[in-house]
């Protein structure tokens, strides 16, 4: 694919993972994509370690049969002529096939971006979520 503009690439992420749609979803990553997530794992370096995690979550949502619609909030990006980055939060919000939302959760992101062959792709992505300082645990109803 293609992403001329960054906001092109942040509408796939959003309806890659709308449409569980592994394979658009890492399009939009470089080969040499560090990642620094929320769930489980510390990080995640390089497509096929990001791509295997995709694929866990995606079958995880279609096991479950839950949707997730993806919406961006408080959205800044800056863009050089090959470095971008882009932040703000993210809000998941998972549906069933009825259209009943079941549960949200709202993430702090950044994105790292670099323009190869003229199109932006993901070499650096960060998610996290403040911490209840009386009890270590993530905060993940604040939005």
């Amino acid at each position: 694919m293609n992403f001329i503009q960054v906001q092109d690439l942040l509408e796939n992420y959003k309806s890659a993972i709308y449409e569980k749609d592994v394979e658009r979803f890492v399009s939009a990553y470089g080969a040499d994509i560090h990642v620094y997530d929320c769930w489980d794992n510390w990080e995640c370096k390089g497509i096929p370690a990001w791509k295997e995690n995709a694929k866990v979550w995606f079958d995880g949502l279609n096991a479950e049969g839950v949707s997730l619609k993806v919406d961006f909030a408080d959205l800044e990006i800056q863009e050089g002529s090959d470095l971008a980055f882009a932040h703000g939060a993210v809000t998941f919000a998972a549906y069933n096939q009825s259209g009943e939302k079941l549960r949200q959760i709202t993430n702090r992101f950044t994105f790292g971006l670099r323009k190869e062959q003229g199109s932006w792709i993901i070499i650096h992505e960060h998610s996290s979520l403040p911490i209840s300082m009386e009890n270590g645990k993530g905060l993940f109803d604040l939005r």
